[in-house]
């Protein structure tokens, strides 16, 4: 019998000092003790995941030491053909956690690609219960949440990056559907930019940043008066924070 591959949700992020508070505030419960019963995971970066193991080591006792537990690295360096061989524990029976670096695993995630592999092997896949900044975001937006689509990152040269925004506008404006970008937090402003001065001036666009952080800013407003802000330097304070853009084409 295979071992079930539970996707694992993760904190958003958080000062140090903030950690235990944040914990118990976004992770349910249950989903702690589950994640502390595992003794094999799939791990973004395992170092980042000791970390958040000896945090939940605070409320629940980890099956093992966490230097004992079984970690594998899966990333945007991970090449394909080391996927089959992350499946082997649960092939042997064991049940395996997949955790990112941030949020729910699996969505803007290389997790993705592993969880395919595993429904194609057989093996039982599970979703637990956790933050995901998309859905925050779209939540506190106020932007349609009946229909909406995410497109990840769009390209960084200016001329390429215009010509998709207004793509994307004039698909919005049609069929009334929110539209959903992440960016490189360092490239954050540059993407505001873009948005306020490619968009129609009456489009709505929403900046949400540090969701779930004792930082959180959520702003939507329209491209005229995101542009405005630019031009008088009140644009958030977003440089480096990790942010999620939304808009609707009017």
């Amino acid at each position: 019998m295979t071992g079930t591959l539970y996707l694992i949700p993760n904190t958003l992020g958080c000062a140090e000092d903030q950690q235990a508070s944040l914990l118990q505030s976004i992770i349910p419960d249950t989903v702690q003790q589950m994640t502390a019963g595992l003794s094999h995971f799939v791990v973004e970066n395992a170092k980042t995941t000791r970390t958040y193991l000896k945090l939940l080591s605070q409320h629940h006792a980890l099956s093992k030491p966490v230097q004992e537990i079984q970690m594998s690295e899966l990333n945007v360096n991970t090449p394909a053909q080391a996927l089959e061989g992350l499946l082997t524990p649960l092939l042997q029976g064991h049940d395996v956690g997949l955790i990112s670096e941030a949020g729910v695993p699996a969505v803007a995630d290389p997790g993705a690609n592993l969880v395919r592999l595993a429904h194609q092997r057989g093996i039982t896949v599970r979703p637990l219960v956790g933050p995901s900044s998309l859905l925050m975001a779209l939540m506190a937006s106020g932007l349609n949440g009946q229909s909406f689509a995410f497109h990840g990152y769009l390209p960084t040269d200016a001329a390429q990056r215009a010509k998709r925004i207004k793509e994307l506008e004039d698909r919005s404006r049609k069929e009334k559907q929110t539209q959903l970008l992440i960016e490189t937090p360092y490239r954050n402003a540059a993407m505001l930019e873009a948005l306020a001065t490619t968009c129609n001036p009456n489009s709505l666009i929403c900046v949400a940043t540090d969701l779930s952080l004792t930082s959180e800013s959520i702003i939507t407003t329209s491209a005229a008066e995101w542009k405005a802000k630019i031009q008088a330097n009140k644009a958030p304070d977003f440089h480096k924070k990790p942010s999620v853009f939304l808009f609707l084409g009017q």
